[in-house]
């Protein structure tokens, strides 16, 4: 596929801009539809840029997370001690992916550069896209857990119902912060990001301030606060233009004046 030189040519052009293969794969459906030579499946594509005649030319670079070595999609295990009680995604409620309730989180960890072991604990609420962030001193489950309970104490109960996370052993303590505050916690299939994608998109924005290799030792929690206040400030496209921020308030002042308001006197007494 890739011999033919205008294809070759196009797709270049194409990377060069950030596309991903994906974006073009379909675009060239789009603008050559008869012509089957301007082909290739984003499969196929990804096969190339990792082929060992192309590294000389390091095309990953363009690629929006590109690794020095490719990773299977699936055929892989996860590594180390299992997490106890480990509730996977299929249990999750359906209802769940649809993003039309409130109040259902995505977790995951930041990593400095080393030799430091500062990190950052993310919690991102899928349907505002709202981001909280916490220093943490090192990746371990006590102080991960330490930083949910202190993100999640201070938010209302109807507004945290769960959070789903990867299977990173700091999520192992899990269990602490569920019974503390009577949240739900269910861990995405391995090697399966796109399950939270949510996160990853703003782990990816926190990136842009704090790109990788950036220590995070004169960082101060006021710098990261005014971090997450600017990306949580920033309009976004699948909220129709209105800020994470705008839809988080809205939608928590939707179930708190559920909740003030309670049917029975049971309900009041419970």
């Amino acid at each position: 596929r890739m011999s033919y030189s205008p294809l070759l040519a196009w797709v270049m052009d194409a990377l060069r801009k950030g596309w991903t293969p994906e974006r073009i794969e379909g675009r060239l459906k789009v603008q050559f539809p008869a012509d089957a030579r301007m082909r290739i499946s984003h499969e196929c594509l990804y096969q190339w840029i990792y082929a060992t005649p192309q590294k000389a030319l390091d095309l990953r670079q363009y690629l929006p997370r590109g690794k020095r070595h490719r990773t299977r999609a699936k055929g892989r295990r996860s590594k180390g001690p299992g997490i106890p009680m480990r509730v996977p995604i299929a249990q999750r409620p359906k209802r769940v992916d649809s993003r039309h309730e409130f109040g259902h989180f995505e977790s995951d960890t930041v990593i400095g550069t080393a030799p430091s072991k500062r990190c950052i604990d993310t919690q991102v609420e899928r349907k505002s896209r709202r981001l909280f962030a916490r220093f943490i001193p090192d990746k371990s489950a006590l102080a991960t857990a330490r930083a949910e309970y202190d993100i999640y104490s201070r938010i209302p109960a109807p507004a945290r119902i769960d959070r789903t996370w990867d299977n990173g052993t700091e999520s192992s303590c899990h269990l602490l912060v569920d019974e503390a505050l009577g949240m739900l916690t269910y861990f995405a299939d391995p090697y399966s990001s796109y399950q939270r994608g949510t996160n990853e998109n703003r782990n990816g924005r926190i990136r842009r301030y704090l790109p990788k290799r950036t220590s995070f030792d004169d960082l101060s929690d006021e710098d990261l606060q005014a971090i997450v206040q600017e990306i949580n400030d920033t309009p976004l496209k699948v909220l129709n233009w209105e800020t994470p921020n705008e839809v988080w308030y809205r939608e928590l002042d939707k179930v708190m004046s559920k909740t003030s308001h309670p049917k029975t006197s049971v309900a009041l007494t419970n």
